[in-house]
């Protein structure tokens, strides 16, 4: 069974920023792509950034893209989360996942939630105008 756990989060002003932390233990797949998303209240799950098991791929959501940065630590089975320039709508409970790739994917990156199969307990992003 494989594991992701969940750091980070919490409660910030509109402009602060914030990292987020997911450790895969457990059966970890040899290779895997790993993905955030994030929920709000009444809203649907959407995709946030994703990441290639070697690291050279990502991609981002547009709502997103230039604030925040995903990234990964393969050695420690660590994927990231830097939120910089927060806005109040950006709040929603993020989640971490992680897709069995196979050695033949190392490359690719996965934006829909679909594609993941395991995934972390969630954390609260809140931010304050």
């Amino acid at each position: 069974q494989v594991r992701l756990v969940q750091s980070g989060g919490g409660s910030v002003q509109a402009g602060g920023s914030l990292r987020l932390s997911c450790v895969v233990s457990g059966r970890t797949p040899n290779s895997y792509a790993a993905g955030w998303f994030r929920q709000a209240p009444g809203k649907e799950r959407e995709f946030v950034a994703a990441i290639s098991w070697s690291g050279g791929s990502t991609g981002y959501a547009d709502s997103v893209k230039g604030r925040f940065t995903i990234s990964r630590d393969s050695a420690k089975n660590t994927e990231y989360l830097q939120m910089n320039s927060l806005k109040p709508e950006d709040t929603a409970v993020y989640y971490c996942a992680c897709k069995n790739t196979g050695p033949f994917s190392r490359d690719s990156y996965y934006p829909g939630w679909i594609d993941y199969g395991d995934w972390g307990q969630g954390t609260q992003v809140t931010v304050s105008s």
